[in-house]
């Protein structure tokens, strides 16, 4: 990067952070650190829900997604308006009313301790490894701009969110949120914007989707019932809206948002505007990539997105097969820019016939580039069986550092920066209200004052800030991230909303029941997804409903009282 961007990175990184710490000034008590001092309004919690949400994994992996797969993971989302009626209808009440710290308090109320101890430790174990691939995101950007081993920009990264977040604890992270999510919707409307401007002169915003569909990479929609297509509009309003109802209304780090709003309505109306905006806003994040997808059409990509992997290659004793994989690859995509050029006239001729033999050229050409892809994909194993292979995180991050005007290259790196801080602060903020409030305080010291709280929250967050950075460290075999973070909750949320439905509207299902529900559950889950029995948003649904089928059958053959 230029001084420029390095300018302009360190400028808005510490504003931001700054008037989020400014805002906050130190929580004083356990309210103040975990929940804000209940004092937020709809549209803080609204774009801290958001926020949170939206990682630097999102804004790194999912225009690589869409750039390999297309648009279709936009289905992943269909479930989420109605999983945000659902929410505000029965759980925000309900949390509100019993005035809880955490989702987990209600459950012990509801059945007994060791069921909310069950439900707490599965989402401790689940959110830990999540937000250490949201600190990983973050290091693949620093080690690309730096060279430097990733390990040393993981721990870096780490450091900073985690002396941030012991800090400032909820209300700085809120603030700091409320005011990165302005300037993100703003890069992201640049970013668009600027691959439509260095497009050829021939071509314009209207073109590059034509071209991207031609490609199939606009495959929104999928209505073919399928449990082994991950996307597809099933999976996306059934099994999204049993994830969504789980994330949203019983993970800690969602929960905490809307708990620290003023009062029910104000937390509602933050749901509502988070189920209104989420689906627009990742749309134009896939609609990126397929943009970059059809620039890279007309300009020459590298054979390997991921520097790191390339410069080892270069360096070892398959560097010369390596090279002519290379350029065959530039030989590969230079014919597939005159099919392409054939297929832009074709559609500017209104040509139907000429348009499909372009198209079918595109095609054949494309499988091309990609075999010989494959071939330095498995040339890098051979050389190194550690290789990572997958570059998808790594094609939005080289197209922004390559091609975009300077100045403006710090700001979208700031942005995934941001986006990563926010989305890893309240994670660390969860982990520590958890972990503070079900375990520490309901089993050691039920009598502490605010102090000792506060200052365990703050040792916990440290704990679990060091406990991600090590998940971090050890996660680049997971493929692209925005699938493997979500990937990663289904193999708990189903469980976990299981069991929050059977406490609302199953009242004569008692805490053994459920208990051993749960693990039975958890068992045959993971079995499911070791086997891949199903795509991983089915595994929601049959977790939820498995939880509730077979605690209902225990309570009436075993458990009768």
């Amino acid at each position: 990067m230029s001084g420029i961007d390095w300018c302009v990175l360190a400028i808005t990184l510490l504003s931001i952070v700054s008037y989020g710490l400014w805002k906050s000034r130190g929580a004083k008590n356990i309210e103040g650190f975990l929940l804000a001092d209940k004092q937020l309004p709809w549209y803080h919690v609204g774009l801290s829900v958001v926020a949170t949400q939206a990682s630097a994994i999102t804004f790194i992996s999912e225009p690589g997604l869409a750039y390999t797969d297309g648009i279709r993971f936009v289905q992943f989302y269909f479930g989420l308006p109605l999983a945000m009626i659902v929410i505000c209808v029965t759980f925000i009440p309900m949390f509100q009313k019993l005035n809880v710290f955490t989702a987990y308090e209600f459950l012990e109320k509801r059945f007994d301790l060791r069921t909310r101890l069950l439900t707490a430790f599965l989402f401790l174990l689940q959110r830990g490894l999540s937000t250490g691939l949201t600190i990983y995101a973050p290091s693949i950007i620093l080690s690309t701009i730096l060279n430097i081993d990733i390990t040393y920009t993981t721990l870096l990264t780490g450091a900073i969110v985690i002396m941030y977040t012991v800090y400032g604890g909820t209300k700085a992270v809120s603030y700091t949120q409320l005011f990165q999510m302005g300037i993100i919707f703003s890069g992201l409307f640049i970013a668009a914007f600027m691959v439509v401007h260095m497009l050829p002169d021939n071509i314009g915003f209207i073109d590059a989707l034509h071209i991207a569909g031609k490609m199939g990479k606009l495959n929104a929609i999928d209505t073919k019932f399928d449990l082994n297509n991950r996307y597809n509009i099933w999976s996306g309003i059934i099994g999204g809206f049993f994830l969504q109802l789980s994330y949203f209304g019983t993970d800690q780090s969602q929960v905490g948002r809307f708990l620290a709003g003023k009062n029910v309505t104000q937390s509602r109306l933050g749901l509502i505007f988070n189920g209104l905006i989420k689906i627009p806003m990742q749309f134009l994040i896939l609609i990126i990539g397929t943009l970059v997808f059809s620039f890279y059409q007309f300009h020459q990509p590298p054979v390997f997105f991921n520097k790191a992997e390339v410069q080892r290659i270069e360096n070892s004793s398959h560097q010369d097969e390596f090279h002519k994989l290379e350029l065959d690859f530039q030989e590969a995509n230079q014919y597939k820019q005159q099919r392409i050029n054939q297929l832009v006239n074709a559609l500017h001729s209104d040509n139907v016939q000429a348009v499909n033999t372009a198209r079918a050229d595109v095609l054949e050409a494309n499988q091309k580039s990609q075999i010989i892809h494959k071939k330095v994909t498995d040339l890098m194993i051979k050389n190194n069986p550690k290789a990572d292979t997958n570059d998808t995180n790594y094609i939005f991050l080289s197209f922004v550092t390559q091609y975009l005007p300077k100045g403006l290259i710090g700001l979208l790196i700031a942005i995934i920066f941001l986006a990563s801080m926010g989305a890893t602060a309240s994670g660390l903020n969860s982990l520590a209200s958890t972990t503070v409030i079900d375990f520490y305080k309901r089993i050691y010291n039920k009598d502490g004052g605010d102090f000792i709280y506060l200052f365990m929250s703050r040792l916990a967050t440290i704990f679990w800030g060091l406990f991600c950075v090590i998940v971090a460290i050890y996660v680049s075999k997971l493929g692209n991230l925005i699938e493997a973070v979500n990937i990663l909750g289904s193999l708990f949320y189903g469980i976990i909303l299981g069991i929050f439905l059977v406490a609302f509207y199953m009242k004569k299902v008692k805490g053994k029941a459920v208990f051993y529900a749960a693990i039975i559950t958890e068992a045959f889950i993971l079995f499911a997804w070791n086997a891949n029995l199903m795509a991983f948003l089915w595994l929601n649904v049959i977790g939820c409903l498995l939880v509730m089928i077979i605690g209902w059958t225990l309570q009436k053959l075993f458990f009768r009282q």
